[in-house]
C-alpha cells in the first residue's frame, strides 16, 4: 500500500465521503430502514457523525443543519418527497437489529 501524507489521507477520505453523500442523494429509492437493516447505518447516522465531528472541533451544528448537509435539502422535505411506509417485516428486522444509539 502506498504511504499517504496526513493531508492526502484527509483529502481522500473527504472525497470518499462526498461521493457517498452524492450516491445516497441519487438513490432516494433506498430507504433509511433498508440501509439500517442491511448495513447498520443510514443517512441520519451519517449526519449525526458529521455533527459530532464538527462539535469535536468546536463548531456548533444542529441536527437539522447536519441532516440538510447529508440529504441536500431539509429533512422534512426529503421525507415528504421520498420516504415510504416501511413494511412490518422491515420494522421487525429494524427493532431486532437496531444499534443502541438509534
Amino acid at each position: 500500500m502506498s504511504e499517504f501524507s496526513p493531508e492526502q489521507q484527509r483529502d481522500f477520505e473527504a472525497a470518499a465521503f462526498r461521493r457517498l453523500v452524492e450516491h445516497l442523494r441519487e438513490r432516494s429509492d433506498v430507504q433509511n430502514i433498508d440501509l439500517m437493516n442491511l448495513a447498520g447505518f443510514c443517512r441520519n447516522c451519517l449526519s449525526n457523525w458529521y455533527r459530532e465531528a464538527a462539535e469535536a472541533d468546536g463548531v456548533a451544528l444542529s441536527k437539522d443543519q447536519s441532516r440538510e448537509i447529508v440529504y441536500g435539502m431539509p429533512y422534512a422535505e426529503w421525507q415528504a418527497r421520498h420516504q415510504t411506509e416501511a413494511s412490518s417485516e422491515k420494522k421487525t428486522a429494524f427493532e431486532t437489529n437496531r444499534p443502541k444509539d438509534h
